[in-house]
């Protein structure tokens, strides 16, 4: 398979510098056929460094979360190192936990396509990881996020003893791991305490750009009604096949990567500096108790965020320098 060099370049970086792959290791991309080219480049990129390299190709999941073959799940857990380039996010599943929970290190790659690996990987990831983590401090030693947007979000979200998670694009210890492209820093709101409106004018996982704002209501940590066109009756389909889990308050996140642009793609979207993401569905790899095969996230531009009664962020811009 061809591959361009500004590609081999980008996945060389996210295999050595941010995997910090070495000699002596395997390693194991999963892929499936949409997503075959990206695979094959980190592949290639991996053959380069470690002794050990395994490709293998399932067939496209049905959701962001949907597990994948069981066969596939064991191998992830007998590697050092695993890259998941595939169509829709293994992130937030149990094979994924587990793998991380037995050491080893895990990026997913969920839709990534050439054009944003190229221009994301090659972003400062020391930088980022620096930014990410005092994010990531602050937010721990908060009690209640709250946001505010001009497109009307206005929402409250008690955080209070959650762990915050920094996808800093540096996965070099056992265990860790995070998306590629990264840089966001994110955590769990406690279960059923959420509450305000939230409206998607970015874009949304599994939908892209939204042909019109989504506006969520949220009321005991759940979404209770959901509208606005087209976009909302796609979410609406997304989310109605796995139930009221599907409607958990699951996830706020602070994008930390000053080279990701907003192009339709979540992957990407919400790691875009001056913008935060809330999700729905499930939390369990970020500290939650909600376990179900989907998770959406949906970009609100030009933020106000509060920690506490901290401004962490004005219209889109960091008030504190990060």
């Amino acid at each position: 398979m061809l591959i361009s060099e500004a590609l081999a370049s980008a996945a060389l970086i996210a295999v050595r510098d941010c995997m910090g792959v070495t000699a002596g290791e395997r390693v194991l991309v999963v892929t499936d056929e949409r997503m075959r080219a990206i695979g094959y480049a980190l592949r290639a990129a991996a053959l380069s460094l470690a002794d050990e390299v395994l490709l293998v190709e399932m067939l496209p999941r049905r959701s962001n979360g949907e597990e994948p073959p069981s066969e596939v799940a064991a191998l992830m857990k007998m590697a050092d190192v695993v890259l998941c380039p595939t169509s829709k996010s293994l992130t937030h599943t149990d094979a994924r936990r587990a793998a991380s929970a037995s050491g080893v290190r895990v990026a997913t790659l969920p839709g990534v396509t050439e054009e944003i690996m190229v221009r994301c990987m090659n972003a400062d990831y020391e930088r980022i990881a620096e930014r990410t983590l005092k994010l990531c401090a602050m937010l721990e030693s908060s009690s209640v996020v709250r946001v505010r947007a001009p497109s009307g979000t206005d929402i409250t979200l008690p955080v209070k003893g959650r762990k915050a998670y920094a996808s800093t694009g540096l996965f070099r210890k056992k265990g860790e791991s995070g998306n590629l492209p990264t840089g966001e820093a994110f955590l769990a709101p406690l279960e059923g305490l959420s509450n305000g409106v939230v409206v998607v004018d970015g874009s949304m996982a599994m939908i892209g750009m939204v042909s019109e704002p989504i506006r969520i209501e949220v009321e005991g940590g759940y979404a209770t009604r959901i509208t606005g066109g087209p976009s909302a009756e796609k979410l609406l389909a997304l989310i109605e096949p796995h139930g009221k889990d599907a409607r958990t308050v699951a996830e706020f996140g602070i994008g930390t990567n000053d080279k990701a642009v907003l192009s339709g793609l979540i992957l990407e979207d919400e790691k875009v500096m001056g913008t935060i993401h809330i999700a729905f569905g499930d939390n369990k790899s970020m500290g939650g108790s909600v376990r179900v095969a989907s998770h959406l996230d949906g970009l609100i531009k030009d933020p106000t965020v509060w920690f506490d009664d901290r401004i962490i962020m004005e219209n889109g811009v960091f008030a504190t320098q990060l």
